[in-house]
């Protein structure tokens, strides 16, 4: 299925240790996405955030390293990313349309940061985005919950408008096509 690959964003040791919302769930989720991917010649891309030096994300630091349930077989791409669209300074447009890549599953972290803004700019670039339910998780953020963000977000933000949410079930379905 050359046309369609698989997002795994920021799901990184620092960001786990912080228990988001559902991060269990989340993470179970996206494992098991990626198992399907892997069987079905699904390409799996990770995208993986550099944090200034000191930061929770600090390059090399353990916090920074991918989270290892859901770690990158060593042919799978890694593209490191310093701002939260994996598209801005990076190579991945290039290397999706390298594969003829048409279509994203978006998974990972954070809902209202990084997620958010890779949506948007991979529907500005034309590609179809899929968001698989509980596969993206955040943190409270001030006054509003982590609960409150991933609904509002994968709800009335993403779907219908920049791409389409639906159950991990309809995307696994659409994988092993």
């Amino acid at each position: 299925m050359g046309n369609i690959a698989l997002l795994v964003v920021d799901v990184q040791n620092a960001l786990i240790l912080a228990q988001p919302f559902e991060v269990e769930e989340v993470v179970s989720n996206i494992k098991r996405l990626i198992k399907v991917c892997r069987e079905n010649n699904v390409e799996v891309i990770y995208i993986q955030h550099n944090d200034k030096l000191g930061g929770e994300l600090e390059p090399k630091s353990d916090g920074w390293k991918i989270y290892g349930p859901i770690a990158p077989k060593v042919n799978e791409e890694v593209i490191c990313k310093n701002y939260n669209s994996a598209f801005k300074e990076t190579s991945l447009k290039e290397y999706l349309d390298k594969r003829g890549i048409s279509q994203l599953i978006i998974t990972g972290m954070q809902t209202e940061y990084c997620i958010d803004t890779t949506c948007k700019v991979a529907f500005e670039y034309g590609f179809k985005v899929i968001i698989p339910e509980k596969t993206n998780t955040t943190l409270d953020n001030g006054n509003i919950s982590a609960k409150d963000l991933y609904e509002h977000y994968n709800f009335n933000i993403f779907n219908g408008r920049f791409g389409i949410v639906e159950s991990i079930e309809n995307t696994i379905e659409r994988l092993i096509r």
